[in-house]
């Protein structure tokens, strides 16, 4: 078993609804072992700031490694965004959902296809927040640890929601 950590997102539709019935779809994957979820935050979009801010969270998983290696495991991530209607036409464009593999164990990869640790993780408080939430103690690979790195985005707003 390998403890992965996954990103969503979304500011279409009804996004908050939209992330937690996403959540639900991977506890449903098999070889997949639901952990925790973060609580829901809202955020200002990154990029395209003219549009709807963004409901974000982060789960933790434990996969089982002869099921669902990463190239594998990001193909399940797509085709549940592909259940919600995502369509990746404009980078950074409003989405009914958005699925990131932030962390696969301690795998590190430069593949196009499949970068590991996510490269802007470190760069972005609609993740680390959530993330610090369920892992507070978390290192990640290449970038330290997720408390420092979170203290480094204090510009960026996130709200909490209840």
């Amino acid at each position: 078993m390998v403890r992965c950590y996954v990103a969503l997102g979304a500011n279409l539709g009804e996004p908050i609804r939209i992330v937690q019935a996403a959540i639900d779809a991977l506890k449903s994957i098999e070889g997949a072992q639901f952990v925790v979820a973060s609580s829901l935050y809202r955020t200002a979009p990154v990029g395209l700031v003219h549009q709807p801010d963004f409901i974000n969270a982060v789960v933790a998983l434990d996969l089982d490694i002869a099921v669902l290696p990463a190239p594998t495991w990001l193909q399940q991530l797509f085709a549940i965004e592909a259940r919600f209607g995502r369509q990746r036409s404009v980078k950074n464009a409003p989405r009914t959902l958005d699925l990131d593999l932030l962390l696969y164990g301690d795998l590190a990869s430069d593949a196009p296809a499949c970068t590991l640790p996510h490269p802007r993780l470190h760069e972005r408080a609609f993740v680390l927040a959530p993330l610090h939430e369920i892992a507070p103690d978390l290192m990640i690979p290449g970038r330290g640890a997720v408390t420092a790195l979170l203290a480094a985005c204090a510009d960026q707003q996130v709200e909490r929601l209840q």
